[in-house]
């Protein structure tokens, strides 16, 4: 999941990483001890599991030593961008890194450049857990040479739209979600109905929190994204792209904007304070509303404009600094399993990645009573089967911060659009 939080972030800070990765020594594997389902050892183990916020791990952690009593978990969190860029720096000089790693779809491709700093999965009997999943999340867990199996995926981001029915009743606004999904089957009918929000005066809260995660929405629904499927940087001749670059600038011209960046603190008051009206929502971002406990009932969930699409997931890797590969193993098998995705969809709103559980009632009929009653997974399962899976080039994440940076300037220091447009295309071509 990415309580991004996928997602989950406006504003990815990716380093230059490939040089220093692909420079800095990779360890022997070692032997490998068998296949996950192997007799556990005598000795005591301790796995150090990294994440970049609350997966609600805990009680299948538990489960987990039932089957495993030799074995002790830790897990340590650290902010969004810190988690990533802090792995980049343990892989790059040898230590520091955790026997599991969480590592968000945005930054992927970052990794799958470096197979040597991971243990194949496929020595430890997981390529057996292919046909469970959706393919394209299972290829985004191989490394590069299509081979090595770098990590298995937990969720996918399925996307919708989470917005305030109070707030859209005090515009004037349909607040039925079906009502409100009807407002935008695109995103240009997207940004009339949030002209049509501002018109309605309502006081002190803006139609959404800020253009970044809608710029990144749009880009990621289209058939290419910031690179081809020969790893060629093509931003500055995608019009995909630049009309996602137009459509955040009409937001922040359009004052829809309440200059927000996700998962800030001022971010996150805003959630529960209602300081803004609308926000792109992948499933997991549901869980996040949540802990921030607005009231029930607060937020509402409609379609995404543009028809489906996904934002963030996880998948979890074993880097080659742990020293107990067989157990880590294990473990990112049983959290990755369909028993696991079933209860994490139950207790965090996290959408399997395993496409037999769309079926299940348990995901395919459920609602939320916490806002208010969506049927949540028929929503966000919807959105998941519509998504066709785009390319994610080796630097994405750095291509993403320079459009970022580039909408910030045009928001914050009142650049001209083509001025900012211009600069960010000049700085996506550095990182090339």
């Amino acid at each position: 999941m990415s309580t991004l939080p996928r997602r989950r972030v406006t504003r990815l800070v990716v380093p230059l990483i490939a040089a220093s990765l692909l420079a800095a020594c990779g360890g022997e594997d070692p032997a490998p001890s068998g296949g996950a389902s192997a007799s556990q050892p005598a000795e005591k183990v301790t796995l150090t599991v990294a994440l970049f916020s609350d997966f609600h791990y805990a009680p299948l952690y538990e489960e987990f030593k039932k089957t495993h009593p030799n074995v002790t978990i830790t897990e340590r969190r650290s902010q969004f961008n810190d988690h990533h860029n802090n792995l980049v720096t343990q892989l790059a000089t040898g230590a520091g890194a955790a026997d599991v790693v969480a590592i968000e779809g945005g930054f992927i491709a970052t990794f799958q450049q470096v197979p040597d700093k991971f243990y194949n999965l496929a020595d430890y009997g997981l390529t057996s857990r292919q046909s469970e999943y959706l393919d394209w999340k299972w290829q985004l867990g191989l490394a590069a040479d299509g081979k090595t199996l770098l990590g298995l995926g937990t969720d996918v981001g399925g996307l919708a739209m989470c917005y305030r029915p109070d707030l859209f009743k005090k515009a004037g606004l349909p607040t039925n979600r079906d009502e409100v999904s009807a407002l935008w089957p695109t995103w240009d009918a997207y940004v009339e109905t949030g002209k049509k929000f501002v018109a309605g005066g309502v006081k002190d809260a803006a139609f959404t929190d800020g253009p970044g995660e809608h710029f990144r929405a749009m880009v990621e629904q289209a058939p290419v994204g910031f690179y081809d499927a020969s790893n060629n940087l093509v931003v500055a001749t995608n019009p995909d792209v630049k009309k996602a670059f137009d459509m955040g600038v009409s937001m922040i011209q359009n004052k829809l904007s309440g200059k927000l960046t996700a998962f800030t603190p001022e971010w996150t008051t805003g959630i529960a304070k209602g300081t803004f009206a609308t926000m792109v929502c992948p499933a997991w971002k549901t869980g996040v509303i949540k802990d921030q406990k607005p009231g029930e009932g607060t937020w509402d969930i409609a379609a995404v404009p543009g028809g489906g699409g996904n934002q963030g997931g996880t998948h979890l890797m074993a880097p080659k600094q742990g020293k107990h590969p067989k157990e880590a193993a294990e473990l990112i098998n049983f959290l990755t399993s369909k028993e696991s995705q079933l209860t994490l969809w139950k207790d965090a709103s996290a959408l399997p990645s395993l496409p037999a559980l769309y079926e299940d009632p348990a995901v395919s009929t459920y609602v939320n009573p916490y806002f208010g009653d969506a049927p949540i997974g028929k929503i966000f399962t919807d959105a998941a089967k519509a998504l066709k899976p785009q390319h994610t080039g080796p630097k994405s994440g750095d291509v993403l911060l320079a459009m970022g940076n580039g909408l910030s300037r045009v928001e914050l220091q009142n650049q001209a659009p083509e001025e900012a447009w211009a600069q960010a295309v000049a700085d996506a071509e550095k990182i090339k």
